[in-house]
């Protein structure tokens, strides 16, 4: 992650594409033990574009580290959660 007057950008990826995340200093500040320990991050936010470039600009963030496992399981099944929705593509 880059700064630039306090401002943090995350690059993140799905497959549609690249967008980068937007985080503002004040709520880095509010949420930087989310930010910095969270090994799965959702995010709450408003798409802008700017030509090819796409970003999300975060308003609330979240700590989903405790679903993480729900992801895939050993045995490589999807887990138990429901994972119907698809992504869509901002770009």
């Amino acid at each position: 992650p880059g700064s630039a007057k306090g401002v943090m950008f995350i690059t993140i990826e799905d497959e549609s594409g690249v967008a980068n995340l937007v985080i503002w200093p004040t709520l880095y500040e509010k949420q930087r033990r989310v930010i910095l320990g969270a090994s799965l991050l959702g995010v709450d936010g408003r798409i802008q574009r700017e030509g090819d470039v796409v970003h999300l600009v975060a308003y609330k963030l979240h700590d989903l580290a405790d679903v993480l496992h729900t992801l895939q399981t050993q045995s490589g099944d999807q887990g138990d959660m429901d994972w119907t929705r698809r992504s869509r593509n901002f770009c």
